[in-house]
């Protein structure tokens, strides 16, 4: 028996990025195992991707390239070979690209975050034949673009510094859920002497460790940000001299935040005055002692209408306080743009040339209404194809009944590259099956730590599983595109994912990468420590003119919900209950969810809600309840508990609809309405009202 160790690295959407070792005896993947020379990973891997071998060997693999027999929805499919999928879809693409070709639409995200088999043969292949383009926004658009205004670029902490901060605010996330390596640094931190607060209005598993959890109201983190700054400025906990070197527009700052009291931030944000006062006050004398303190912003905060000011804000507490001088302290939403990545390389932008105008843009997180829009001058051609690849839009996207209802469109030519028959495969006209992480080439960056990750393929693809760059690369040569670059290999792509003469990349080597399995970036572990900032004006900017330019305001402020008791009365009489789904423990988006044994772990859908509503609902543990508003509704198991505050539900996500009684999930109460900046979906802006079933209803 041969027995070989492979190098590979978890492609999902986490900050993690983790690099793995993969055990492979004879051609078969026997164990997935975490890197312990890898410093961020540490030789741990969380429960979903210590099964990773489950996964790919699941009895329910697609293995087979398959065609649509039955109704649209119900997932009835007969095998056909790939020449025959190859060929339907190039003739129908064909036909409509001779119409329009903004009529094809890709649709994608980070069901892997490999640079590969991301948006690279893909990309090609969809800017030479003239699609419409996707606006990828349904995760951190709106956060990223505030803390780019603010910052100059997704830059920030790094995470291997954690252990020596002395105040660590984990504010808008769940790491024990969704970060388990930053949690690690976080309990060796706490080991040596750090406080602990946790900013989220729900107690998470990650609240109840936290020394003090500050649940706020969902949307509110804005103001809260505005009141912290308030105390730091009006009881001078300040750092003059970064603020006079390294920041632009205190003066305005200053007199926007004089009327962010403590008592009007309370109001707001449903919390105590005092609340606001103690934290500002600890954050800022840990910071003016030089000692780290630190900022773990999450996606949670900017999933509302004014999450990318709500991200700008938080932004702009670090440089008051001078926190960005100590490696510990500052601010960490993301990193991915310490990467080097030459983007353009590839996914050629260069091949939608050839059609003399830009294609149109839509936005993933509008997919429910815009498949179902007729064709009109603003608009430009009803869709009539989309190839679905890494997501699963019917579970994921907003408002998922106008989801579903697009899709289900007979005369909507649907091809999916999946894994696995997941709600929106069982929509395809066409269904390829795509290889997972252990069966084909990838490198990766990260937006947790600074390491490019190197993927090797581990074993050979299962039944007749293609790597997604093999599938654009046949429907390419189908359509007759002869540019060269369709004929790259893998390896090659990888070859020229980081740019070799940028000096974070020392020379990016994707031979090397591959054999040693991962490279820490060269860049400094306290990036913005004297100034330095990626803005126009080089400096953290408290006043954006950029934003002014965009038809924003340039200075930090507070956008109330669209939908809150507070900001929408007339709403919230009907709907008195504001709503959150936050990730599940054990699934990662939509993935991981039809593994038996983490599904098993989850049990069924819940909705986690505060002793006080339930009992107005005549509502008890364990009861069914029918969660709805305008949009749509679900069904869920509740569980009775104060980790929800008043006012509050909470509905752990994303559940396949397939798994759930009623064939429902989350997405069903939520809207397609978009953030102030970066076009994201607004997720956790909801009201809802929730009702006792006394006859469950069960999906046919």
């Amino acid at each position: 028996m041969t027995t070989t160790i492979v190098r590979a690295a978890c492609p999902h959407d986490c900050p993690d990025t983790c690099a793995l070792l993969v055990t492979v005896k004879d051609g078969v993947a026997t164990e997935v195992r975490g890197d312990p020379a890898h410093p961020p990973t540490a030789g741990v891997l969380c429960t979903k991707v210590s099964r990773y071998a489950e996964r790919t060997y699941h009895q329910d693999r697609l293995l087979h390239p398959m065609r649509r027999v039955g109704k649209k929805g119900e997932g009835k499919f007969e095998r056909i070979s790939w020449d025959e999928a190859i060929s339907t879809i190039a003739q129908r693409l064909g036909q409509i690209a001779l119409r329009d070709p903004q009529a094809i639409l890709p649709y994608s995200y980070a069901g892997t975050m490999g640079q590969v088999q991301g948006e690279s043969m893909a990309a090609r292949f969809f800017n030479r034949l003239g699609a419409s383009q996707l606006d990828r926004t349904i995760c951190a658009s709106a956060g990223g673009a505030g803390y780019r205004y603010t910052i100059g670029a997704r830059i920030g902490t790094d995470l291997e510094q954690v252990d020596h901060a002395k105040l660590i605010i984990i504010w808008g996330g769940n790491p024990i859920a969704s970060n388990l390596h930053f949690w690690t640094r976080v309990q060796a931190a706490k080991r040596n002497g750090a406080r602990l607060i946790a900013i989220d209005p729900y107690r998470s598993l990650t609240a109840e460790k936290c020394h003090q959890h500050i649940a706020l109201l969902p949307g509110t983190d804005a103001a809260l940000a505005l009141g912290l700054m308030h105390v730091l400025i009006a009881e001078d906990l300040l750092d003059h001299d970064y603020i006079a070197r390294y920041t632009l527009g205190f003066e305005q700052l200053k007199e926007r935040v004089a009327e962010w009291t403590p008592a009007r931030t309370a109001e707001v944000c449903g919390i105590s005055a005092d609340e606001v006062r103690n934290l500002a006050r600890e954050y800022g004398r840990v910071a003016l002692a030089g000692e780290g303190a630190f900022i773990r912003a999450n996606y949670g905060l900017q999933r509302v209408r004014g999450g990318g000011m709500a991200a700008r804000n938080v932004a702009c507490l670090p440089a008051l306080v001078g926190a960005w001088r100590h490696a510990s302290g500052g601010i960490q939403l993301s990193v991915s743009d310490s990467f080097p990545k030459d983007t353009a390389a590839l996914s050629r932008p260069d091949l939608a040339a050839r059609h003399g105008k830009p294609s149109r843009v839509i936005n993933m997180s509008t997919i429910g209404d815009d498949l179902l829009k007729p064709a009109s001058p603003d608009f430009g051609p009803q869709v009539e194809a989309v190839i679905v690849y890494n997501s699963n839009p019917v579970a994921v996207a907003p408002e998922s009944g106008k989801v579903a209802q697009g899709f289900a469109r007979e005369d909507l030519f649907t091809v999916v590259l999946e894994h696995f028959q997941t709600d929106t495969a069982d929509y395809a006209d066409i269904l390829l099956p795509a290889t997972t992480q252990l069966e084909h080439i990838d490198v990766h960056a990260s937006y947790g730590h600074v390491y490019m990750m190197a993927n090797n393929a581990a074993i050979a693809p299962l039944g007749e599983a293609k790597p997604n760059t093999e599938i654009f690369r046949l429907l390419a040569a189908a359509m007759g595109f002869e540019e060269d670059c369709f004929k790259d290999s893998d390896d090659q792509l990888a070859a020229v994912a980081f740019k070799r003469d940028d000096p974070r990349s020392a020379g990016y080597d994707w031979e090397q990468l591959k054999e040693k399995g991962w490279q820490r970036l060269s860049v400094p572990v306290a990036p913005f420590a004297e100034g330095g900032f990626a803005t126009p004006s080089g400096k953290c900017e408290f006043y954006s003119g950029q934003m002014k330019a965009a038809g924003l305001d340039p200075l930090p402020t507070y956008i109330a919900p669209y939908e809150s008791v507070a900001s929408n009365p007339q709403l919230g009489a009907k709907y008195p209950l504001a709503m959150i789904s936050p990730p599940a423990r054990n699934f990662l988006n939509s993935s991981f969810v039809n593994v038996q044994s983490l599904r098993d772990t989850e049990g069924e859908p819940h909705l986690d809600m505060h002793p006080q509503d339930a009992a107005a609902r005549g509502i008890a543990q364990g009861d069914t309840v029918r969660i709805f508003n305008d949009r749509g509704s679900m069904q869920a198991r509740v569980r009775v508990t104060d980790k929800a505050r008043v006012g509050l539900v909470v509905g752990l996500s994303i559940w396949w609809k397939k798994f759930a009684a009623d064939g429902k999930n989350a997405n069903e109460v939520t809207s397609q309405r978009l953030t102030d900046m970066g076009n994201a979906p607004t997720f956790y802006d909801v009201l809802v009202q929730v009702e006792k079933l006394q006859q469950p209803v069960v999906a046919a």
